[in-house]
C-alpha cells in the first residue's frame, strides 16, 4: 500500500520523501568516507601472509605482524609482560646504563617525549600516562640490574608511570628485537645479534603492530614520532564493529514512526489537493 502511494505521488512528494529519508545517511556516508581517506596513518612495516578470497582472487587481505608477548622485570621489581598494557600506543629502543656515546641522548629524547604529553588542564604539569607506554630495553643483563635500571631512570627524571625499563634473559630480548621489531632491517647499518646497539626508537601500535622507525638522536625525527604517536591514538580499531547502526536500532521506533507520520501527512495532502 505505502509503495504504491509512494509511486503515485508527484515529483515534489518523492523529492521531499528522499529528502526526509535519504539525506541524513548520505550525510554520514560521506563524512565517515572523507574522514577515514583524509589524514595519511603511519604505515604498517611487516606483515606474515597474504589471504586471497578463492571466489574473488582481487579481494585480499593482508595479516599484519603483531609482535609477540615478552615478560622481563621492570626497573621496580616487578615482572611486566607487553601485553599487560592495553589500549596504549609504545615507544621502544635499546640502551645500557654504563653507555657512554648514545645511550644517554637516546633516554633524554625520549624523556623530553615523556614530558610533552600532559593531562590537558593540569596546572600542575601531570604528565598523561593513558596515552603512551614508554619501554626501554637493556642490552646488557648481566651488568643492568632492575636497581641500576631505576638509578639510570631516576638521573633522567623519569615518570615511572608509563615508562618501562626492562632486563632479563638477553637471548630474549634479542630475540624480540631482531624477529619481532626487525629493527636490523632499518638500521642503518649492522647490528650485532648479541648486542642490539641501534639508535633508532620503534613505535608500535595498540594492536603491537610496527608503524615506524625513528632516530632518537634527530630531533626533528623525534618531533615527527610525536606526530605519528597523536595520528595513531586517533586510528579506529577495526576490529571492533562500529556503533552507529547500532544506535540507530536503538531509536528504530522512532523513525518508524517518523515515516508513518510523513506518508500519512503526504496521503492527507493528497486527497485534500484531489478534492479541490
Amino acid at each position: 500500500m505505502v509503495f504504491l502511494f509512494i509511486f503515485s505521488m508527484k515529483k515534489k512528494g518523492i523529492v521531499s520523501f528522499l529528502i526526509v529519508i535519504l539525506l541524513p545517511l548520505t550525510c554520514y556516508y560521506i563524512l565517515k568516507s572523507s574522514s577515514d581517506s583524509s589524514i595519511l596513518m603511519p604505515k604498517k612495516f611487516f606483515y606474515d601472509s597474504i589471504l586471497t578470497n578463492r571466489n574473488n582472487p582481487d579481494l585480499q587481505d593482508t595479516i599484519w605482524h603483531q609482535s609477540k608477548n615478552i615478560s622481563l622485570v621492570s626497573q621496580l621489581g616487578d615482572t611486566i609482560s607487553l601485553y599487560d598494557c592495553k589500549g596504549k600506543v609504545f615507544v621502544i629502543d635499546f640502551i645500557f646504563t654504563h653507555c657512554r656515546s648514545i645511550c644517554p641522548v637516546l633516554t633524554r629524547n625520549m624523556s623530553t617525549l615523556q614530558h610533552s604529553f600532559l593531562t590537558q588542564g593540569n596546572l600542575k604539569q601531570k604528565i598523561d600516562t593513558s596515552l603512551v607506554q614508554f619501554v626501554s630495553f637493556t642490552i646488557d643483563s648481566k651488568r643492568d640490574s632492575f636497581q641500576s635500571l631505576k638509578n639510570y631512570a631516576d638521573r633522567f627524571n623519569v615518570n615511572h608511570d608509563n615508562w618501562w625499563f626492562l632486563t632479563g634473559d638477553s637471548k630474549k630480548i634479542s630475540q624480540f628485537a631482531f624477529e619481532e621489531l626487525k629493527v636490523d632491517q632499518f638500521n642503518g647499518q649492522p647490528l650485532d645479534s648479541d648486542f642490539v646497539h641501534t639508535n633508532k626508537f620503534v613505535l608500535l601500535d595498540r594492536n603491537y603492530i610496527v608503524r615506524g622507525f625513528y632516530n632518537g638522536l634527530d630531533t626533528a625525527s623525534v618531533g615527527l614520532l610525536a606526530r605519528d604517536i597523536g595520528l595513531l591514538m586517533l586510528e579506529k580499531d577495526k576490529a571492533k564493529k562500529g556503533t552507529v547502526f547500532k544506535e540507530i536500532g536503538k531509536i528504530s521506533w522512532l523513525l518508524i514512526l517518523i515515516v508513518f507520520c510523513f506518508v500519512v501527512f503526504m496521503l492527507f495532502m493528497f486527497k485534500n489537493k484531489s478534492r479541490s
